[in-house]
């Protein structure tokens, strides 16, 4: 193997920002913010919108997750055009 081309794989910290839910797993991500986990350490924090806990196949339920509005961008830019309709003299 190649030495020094493989990223740093670490301890970090999952922050799951809709449920409030953090998780502890190695990853080759990083980020400046750091948290103290309940082992007293210090790991990277890193934040996502959507994890296991709050994501809807995981947990059953049926919320809409459409933080920008792609859904009603798809639906403008896909909408049936009415035809024109002829002049009549």
């Amino acid at each position: 193997m190649k030495k020094d081309i493989h990223p740093e794989y670490n301890y970090v910290v999952f922050e799951d920002l809709a449920s409030d839910f953090k998780f502890l797993t190695k990853s080759t991500m990083g980020s400046k913010e750091t948290i103290k986990w309940e082992d007293g350490n210090e790991y990277p924090l890193i934040k996502v919108e959507v994890s296991s806990n709050s994501h809807p196949f995981y947990t059953g339920k049926n919320m809409l997750l459409d933080t920008t509005g792609r859904v009603e961008k798809f639906k403008q830019r896909y909408a049936k055009k009415k035809p024109a309709q002829k002049k009549e003299d």
